[in-house]
């Protein structure tokens, strides 16, 4: 960053957000920013700024920058880039730290990532995250001695050992699928096997993972649900079963064309519903509490699974050609074998391609609340000029925040665990709500992160 007399004010008025920090003095609070950058996407920390963005200036010595330096690089192991400014009552100086290439970066035995404006601990499920990625590997690769061979359906082991040779995409010679099957596979390592084969073949693999679910509401309005499920099974079975949920429930119209035949013209087309659930069991971040949703409106469906897109890749880029990133590498490899995914990125393509032909309007992508929101409309939606109505446009997912306020007057200690447990929400998104909440003046938290509680101001 070029910091300039003229590009100070320009930089202030942006005011803090997830890459920008303003600190009165060069402190603890300031080293923990640079971490939490680090640890994020990188950022600056403008020091000699206040937080309502008034210039007040630190004084400089002639060693002052290096010993900023010195103390960032010994605490955190970062080397960022130290820039000052003269301004009347001192200097701002920024203090810029780049996305870390090897993560988590530690400051003081804690770790911290940015979340909106402000610094958060990360948690267990960050760290694990933060550490695969810097092994190179995937949740789904690591071995889970909890699975044990005879915990899988051997079934479900011999229709996806057929599915596979009729494909070709991986043919399976052995008659039977045996350990060196799966080991061949990759899906098995030292005896032990792995966390995608219990999702894919275990019997019952919410034992083990509870929160690997899909959970399926029927809304008649925002609060009123006349239909509620969760559909466990293997990642497979629930794919299966909610299919079957919508060939059972879902408005159909026939269309004739001077023959005997007619076609079944459904709500929503069951192409892009299958590849829409398929996407979704297959990279939600199966660290994350929440489970995989479902949310079926009378003017809309939406689905929801937890864990946002892997960087760089944007929602905007869902909409045309982009490059397969993959979260759960295992899962995705043995559902593009049997014919359920394709490794090109091209599953986002196909939910569009088939909405448009079934005349509904185009699929919307959003990256929110730690999740990833897919949402289609049916046809009843477009006006005639083939634009969404007024009435569409303006609805919401839902009032997390208010379930939020009202969760935290009952009971003030809540965690965000538990506060996305009730809600049904990602930990992700708890955290993103709050954050605006406490910026609309309606919530502050009083004492400490761990021993502290929740104060609902309005």
């Amino acid at each position: 960053m070029t910091l300039s007399v003229r590009s100070l004010p320009g930089l202030i008025r942006q005011g803090e957000s997830e890459t920008l920090e303003f600190k009165e003095s060069f402190d603890e609070e300031a080293i923990e920013s640079v971490a939490a950058f680090a640890n994020t996407r990188g950022g600056t920390v403008l020091v000699g700024v206040c937080d309502d963005g008034r210039v007040k200036g630190v004084h400089l010595g002639k060693e002052t920058l290096r010993d900023w330096a010195n103390r960032i690089s010994q605490t955190t192991r970062v080397n960022p880039g130290l820039a000052a400014v003269k301004v009347e009552g001192g200097a701002v100086v920024a203090i810029e730290a780049a996305e870390s290439a090897v993560k988590p970066v530690p400051c003081r035995g804690r770790y911290f990532k940015r979340v909106d404006r402000s610094n958060r601990q990360m948690t267990d499920g960050d760290l694990t995250r933060a550490i695969l990625d810097k092994v190179g590997s995937t949740w789904d690769e690591v071995a889970d001695p909890r699975v044990g061979w005879g915990d899988l359906d051997s079934s479900r082991l011999d229709w996806f050992r057929r599915t596979c040779n009729e494909k070709g995409r991986r043919p399976i010679p052995e008659q039977k699928v045996a350990p060196r099957t799966l080991e061949k596979l990759g899906l098995m390592k030292g005896g032990r096997l792995s966390r995608a084969a219990a999702l894919l073949f275990a019997k019952e693999p919410q034992r083990w993972f509870p929160s690997a679910m899909l959970k399926v509401g029927r809304f008649r309005s925002e609060t009123l649900i006349v239909d509620d499920r969760e559909i466990g099974g293997t990642i497979f079975d629930q794919v299966d079963s909610a299919m079957g949920y919508f060939r059972e429930r879902l408005q159909t119209r026939f269309e004739f064309h001077g023959t005997p035949a007619r076609d079944v013209i459904w709500e929503y087309p069951l192409d892009a519903l299958r590849e829409a659930v398929t996407n979704a069991v297959c990279h939600r971040d199966y660290l994350d509490v929440s489970q995989t949703q479902i949310r079926w409106h009378d003017d809309r469906l939406v689905i929801m699974n937890p864990g946002g897109l892997i960087p760089p890749l944007t929602p905007a880029e869902l909409r045309r050609e982009h490059a397969s990133r993959p979260r759960n590498r295992k899962i995705a490899e043995m559902l593009y074998y049997a014919g359920w995914i394709e490794k090109w990125g091209g599953g986002t393509l196909a939910i569009i391609r088939d909405c448009g032909k079934a005349g509904l309007p185009e699929p919307r992508f959003e990256e929110e609340q730690g999740g990833l929101w897919l949402t289609l409309r049916p046809a009843s939606t477009l006006t005639p000029s083939g634009d969404l109505s007024p009435s569409a446009r303006g609805q919401t997912r839902g009032k997390t925040r208010e379930k939020i306020v009202s969760l935290l007057k009952t009971n003030p200690a809540a965690t965000v665990e538990e506060l996305a447990r009730s809600i049904g929400v990602s930990a992700k998104g708890i955290e993103w709500n709050i954050q605006r909440l406490k910026s609309q003046g309606r919530l502050k938290r009083v004492g400490s992160r761990k021993a502290g509680r929740w104060e609902v101001l309005k």
